[in-house]
């Protein structure tokens, strides 16, 4: 990696090498006010960071000081992590040192907790537990987690369990307090949580975004079945790939920033031609052309890699509009 190279970085890869570059304590106390996500996208950076030489490193600190030296603060948000990926960054020995010091600071309640774990320990924590209880804590976690954690299921309980997620509007706070205990006893957790509302077709209907599309559209069908509106507002609030056309230039731009060049080419493969050219357009030509030729390069590829890729680009359009950053749906909505 030249300095060039260094000055091209995507902002992840500069914040993995300016984690690296920190000791441990620091490294913890910067991760902490970081969401599962973030230290996951970070951890995997981390991961494959190789040969970076001390000028490299000097030229993402620069930078870093610049940045810093315009603003009041860094704005950093909620608190977790994920185990598994600082691990595989940092190996278990650092890794499980930081991941203590990461805890000991944290405000962690027992819901909370399941957010750092692996899909199937939460399925395995929650297979038992009575159906609504399990829609109860499938609705609370994030939506691309909840997906993997259904998918541990067979298709009846899923079916059993999406169909209470959709009709869920609020919990009663005693309710969701004593299923927080039961998990603060399970997990050393000593903090309670305020949140009430929770589920609803939205909720339902982002968790089917992220399930893997055999077994989405077996799924959907399945709650056809049972209740063919609810069906048809769940697929009304589902974002496919196809609704990035209604995303403006500046959000499309936006998005293609944070894309890897394989996974794009993956995911165009499958893409009907306005939404190729939607993409195009918001490239350079030099870099649309190259992207053109690649596509044709590109020999046959599986359906199921292309919709991996597909929904990956869709994760990173809904990160981008939660983090107020694009806008989902259409030009309506001006961004200030």
């Amino acid at each position: 990696m030249s300095d060039q190279d260094a000055a091209n970085m995507s902002s992840l890869d500069k914040a993995a090498v300016l984690l690296m570059s920190l000791g441990e304590s620091d490294a913890a106390q910067v991760l902490k006010h970081m969401g599962p996500k973030e230290v996951q996208r970070i951890g995997q950076a981390m991961a494959q960071l190789a040969n970076i030489q001390r000028h490299q490193v000097e030229t993402v600190l620069d930078e870093f000081l610049i940045l810093v030296g315009d603003q009041t603060g860094l704005g950093l948000g909620a608190d977790g992590y994920i185990r598994n990926m600082l691990k595989e960054a940092l190996g278990e020995e650092k890794a499980g040192s930081l991941v203590d010091r990461i805890l000991l600071g944290g405000n962690t309640t027992g819901l909370d907790t399941l957010k750092w774990m692996e899909s199937r320990a939460v399925a395995d924590v929650i297979r038992y537990e009575h159906p609504q209880i399990q829609a109860i804590v499938i609705s609370y976690l994030d939506p691309d987690q909840a997906a993997d954690i259904l998918s541990n299921f067979d298709e009846r309980v899923r079916l059993d369990i999406v169909l209470r997620v959709a009709s869920l509007e609020t919990v009663q706070p005693a309710a969701l307090q004593e299923l927080n205990n039961i998990l603060e006893r399970q997990f050393s957790g000593n903090n309670s949580t305020k949140s009430t509302s929770i589920g609803g077709i939205r909720t339902a209907a982002n968790i089917m975004n992220f399930i893997d599309s055999s077994v989405e559209a077996e799924l959907m069908e399945s709650i056809r079945d049972v209740d063919e509106d609810l069906a048809s507002g769940i697929q009304d609030l589902m974002f496919v790939f196809d609704n990035l056309l209604e995303v403006d230039d500046r959000g499309i731009q936006a998005i293609l920033r944070e894309v890897e060049s394989e996974t794009l080419i993956l995911a165009l493969k499958g893409a009907d031609p306005d939404m190729q050219e939607k993409v195009y357009k918001n490239m350079s030509s030099r870099a649309a052309d190259m992207l053109k030729d690649d596509l044709e390069a590109k020999g046959p590829v599986r359906v199921s890699e292309v919709e991996v890729s597909q929904k990956e680009i869709l994760a990173i359009a809904r990160r981008l509009a939660d983090n107020g950053e694009i806008v989902l749906g259409g030009g309506g909505e001006q961004m200030v």
